[in-house]
């Protein structure tokens, strides 16, 4: 899964099977007992791929020989659709807040699987525009449409990379920069390198007039963290060799390797020196707030990251 400069996929490959396992675990919260959330249409998806590396965490369905090995192996899986769960209530809310304020255009980058165009109750007047590699939009599109799924707000669909020109896109595509806009970056800054993420953030600034809100998952402060780096990669190296051992022909999935460690500068800070008024909320925190938080004796292994919201004054 090594990334190359102006590398694309498929819905199943690369970075396209990551937003299929953010799926599996909204499909997971959204089916549970006492949801945080509500994703109809997750589920949708993975059935239109069927079964792979992206169901992995998601599951209830653990062999007996890697639950005798790694038997707190169900509360760390639960942890990461918990994180799942608390970061889409996160970007939920931002948008819905954001665009009752007065933002009349949401734009969504690298939206890959998010079907909020079409589940969300956006207010009226809103356009949603959606930024993606093609392949990702038409197979989200052609997907909800055989489903017969409806839009709640005017989706404009951008395909670009985001690596490329995707400000003259999004442009010419209707978007105007002089109106209050709302932002996400959801999923999205791992993957790219350090001077990539730079120039997004200055492409935002640019074309987010005053009123604007932005919603960022960022790397937490010990993103580049060489101990912690290690950690991760013995643990998935050891969970990896126990599943071939039981069933060769699944894979997991090293995610890792698709994302770029490169020093960069913190979100929160970077918004503030540009005169946004940030908010940066570590992980733990945000899932503790929606009651998600990581049980007294349970290793956290859910992503380290922190949310950051912002407006621009």
């Amino acid at each position: 899964m090594t990334r190359t400069d102006d590398d694309t996929w498929e819905i199943t490959e690369s970075v396209g099977a990551t937003a299929l396992g953010v799926a599996a675990g909204r499909a997971a919260e959204t089916e549970s007992e006492n949801p945080l959330i509500s994703d109809p249409f997750a589920r949708v998806f993975l059935d239109a791929v069927g079964d792979g590396i992206w169901n992995w965490f998601a599951t209830t369905d653990l062999p007996d020989e890697i639950l005798q090995a790694e038997p707190n192996l169900p509360q760390q899986m639960q942890l990461m659709v918990n994180y799942m769960a608390s970061r889409t209530a996160f970007f939920d809310g931002f948008f819905l807040d954001a665009t009752r304020a007065g933002a009349s255009q949401a734009v969504i980058l690298a939206s890959g699987l998010d079907s909020r165009a079409w589940r969300l109750p956006w207010p009226d007047g809103t356009t949603v525009y959606e930024l993606d590699q093609a392949k990702v939009l038409e197979f989200k599109a052609s997907t909800l449409a055989d489903h017969g799924a409806e839009l709640t707000g005017n989706r404009v669909a951008v395909a670009v990379d985001l690596r490329h020109d995707w400000p003259a896109a999004l442009q010419q595509a209707g978007f105007d920069p002089s109106m209050p806009s709302a932002w996400s970056v959801e999923g999205l800054l791992p993957y790219l390198p350090a001077a990539a993420h730079e120039l997004l953030f200055e492409r935002i600034h640019s074309l987010a007039a005053a009123g604007s809100h932005i919603a960022v998952e960022a790397p937490s402060p010990d993103w580049m963290d060489e101990e912690i780096r290690a950690r991760r990669r013995e643990r998935m190296d050891r969970l990896r060799g126990l599943m071939t051992k039981v069933d060769p022909q699944r894979e997991l999935p090293r995610t890792d390797e698709l994302w770029y460690f490169e020093e960069r500068e913190d979100v929160g800070e970077w918004l503030r020196r540009h005169g946004w008024e940030a908010v940066v909320t570590p992980s733990p925190d945000l899932m503790a707030s929606y009651g998600r938080g990581v049980p007294e004796g349970v290793e956290d292994t859910s992503p380290r990251t922190q949310f950051v919201s912002a407006v621009r004054s």
